[in-house]
């Protein structure tokens, strides 16, 4: 082959010839680019490829040679950029990127303890080691250890559930929608479902009580008015097509001033004298009553199957403080139709949340021990003067790492439970204020050090109101992990 149509790589360890910007400064082009073979033949890409393989090094390779090409296109590559040294850290960046999980775990300085985005309900110590010592080898999910046949994963937490509920039986599915779903299919599909207007609820992510009737292949049939509902508005809408009462705890919203509705006791009466189950959403779902710790009351699954529910079905995530999980109680022959309809299979839970949920549940067999191991219920009844303390001591770490463009100055702040328990009620607490010295500019700067938080290696996540970031830190029981990136935040800020 001629030297005129032969063609070799670049030197991967040669600094590439400079072509002069309009402005003087160095810029590259494309042709100034290693070949993938050249780059994965430096010196530090031959330890990611011991460490990773072939396969993930080549392919981020191959992606940071496509992103410095479409700069290099663009005229705005710098030549420094092509160095060995900058070429390999790129390198190094891109591939601890692609394997970094995209799950982190935060800090929640929001003030809402059952933060819907940030994944509700915190598991307790023993629920954790539970879960992973039934992930780390085999289980008896589905075998019987006293038969050693085929056993029921509902198994698992059934007896345990009854035990603290009251109930016949118990089931499990993988959220409180799908139980709600899973209940009027099973009991009430191709006929009519009765429920008070004022309880046809919308939650988030556009799960609406109507939508959930139509899915389930039953007639939804409306009775009274937003704000009043009658026991003889039931009484009159049952008919020949009638399978089933239903009444939903409207958790997220309140109604208030000139109202009325029916109880359970009631519509207990109402449905049983025609033969008909009732069923009743609580949403959350207590299993203690929280008034007993100081906080508002919510209603509890033995309080509705002690007033004569048939179905009762409530969330593990959110009041209960275990993993996502939608639990139905209620008497065996309820519960025996809703096992037995196909829909249970696409809905049940996994190994993973049942060891969870298994271990939550223990914690409430030991009723004096509650507020102490579950992470839930202790971060609820924290106490207002431990939170004001833990201000206190923090504002001096994070005023020096926010200085000298922000204030902080310890405050008293509101709450909320969340995920649409109680509310309208609030949690008395206290944080730390930050707010920009100069007001000009003030929204723009306060985006800047949310992101500035968002960034940390631990995500601190707070809330922007009245031009300050708040910092509520009743969930914060360790403080040593915010304490730590004060410096790396102090970092950012100056880069910024």
């Amino acid at each position: 082959m001629s030297a005129t149509t032969m063609h070799t790589d670049p030197d991967p360890f040669a600094e590439p010839s400079p072509a002069r910007h309009a402005e003087g400064s160095s810029r590259a082009g494309p042709k100034d680019l290693p070949s993938v073979d050249g780059l994965l033949r430096l010196p530090g890409a031959s330890a990611l490829l011991a460490e990773h393989g072939h396969t993930l090094v080549a392919g981020e390779a191959r992606g940071l040679l496509d992103a410095l090409r479409a700069k290099a296109l663009a005229g705005v590559l710098d030549a420094g950029s092509l160095g060995a040294e900058s070429l390999q850290q790129a390198l190094s960046r891109r591939v601890e990127r692609r394997l970094a999980p995209r799950m982190r775990q935060v800090i929640n300085l929001t003030g809402t303890v059952l933060h819907t985005n940030l994944g509700r309900a915190v598991l307790a110590d023993a629920a954790v080691s539970h879960l992973v010592a039934m992930m780390a080898g085999p289980n008896n999910l589905e075998y019987d250890l006293d038969t050693g046949r085929r056993g029921d994963r509902d198994a698992l937490v059934e007896e345990m559930l009854c035990a603290l509920t009251g109930a016949q039986a118990a089931t499990v599915v993988n959220n409180n929608a799908a139980a709600v779903l899973l209940t009027i299919a099973a009991l009430a599909r191709g006929r009519e479902v009765i429920v008070s207007r004022g309880e046809l609820v919308e939650i988030g992510g556009a799960f609406r009580m109507p939508d959930v009737m139509e899915a389930a292949g039953a007639t939804l049939v409306e009775v009274g008015t937003t704000n009043r509902t009658h026991p003889h508005d039931y009484e009159r809408a049952i008919g020949d097509r009638t399978a089933l009462l239903m009444k939903v705890h409207t958790s997220n919203y309140a109604i208030q001033g000139f109202t009325s509705s029916v109880d359970e006791a009631r519509l207990a009466e109402i449905a049983h004298a025609r033969g008909l189950p009732l069923a009743s959403d609580l949403g959350a779902g207590s299993l203690v009553d929280l008034g007993a710790y100081g906080l508002p009351r919510e209603p509890t699954p033995q309080e509705k199957l002690a007033a004569g529910c048939d179905v009762v079905s409530f969330s593990g995530d959110k009041l209960l403080g275990g993993p996502q999980a939608g639990l139905i109680v209620g008497t065996r022959e309820a519960i025996g139709r809703i096992r037995a309809f196909p829909m249970k299979r696409a809905l049940r839970v996994s190994k993973l949340p049942l060891a969870a949920l298994e271990a939550t549940l223990a914690l409430y067999l030991r009723p004096e021990r509650l507020a102490r191991d579950l992470p839930t219920l202790r971060m609820l009844v924290r106490p207002i003067d431990e939170i004001r303390a833990q201000a206190q001591a923090l504002r001096p770490l994070l005023a020096n790492a926010v200085a000298p463009r922000f204030s902080v100055e310890p405050v008293e702040l509101q709450g909320q439970i969340g995920s649409g328990s109680l509310p309208v009620d609030r949690l008395a607490s206290a944080g730390l204020a930050i707010a920009p010295v100069e007001r000009k500019g003030a929204g723009r700067a306060l985006d800047a050090l949310a992101a500035a938080l968002r960034a940390l290696p631990r995500p601190v996540i707070g809330r922007i109101a009245d031009d300050r970031l708040l910092l509520d830190l009743r969930c914060l029981e360790d403080a040593g992990p915010l304490q730590a990136q004060c410096d790396e935040l102090g970092r950012i800020l100056r880069d910024k």
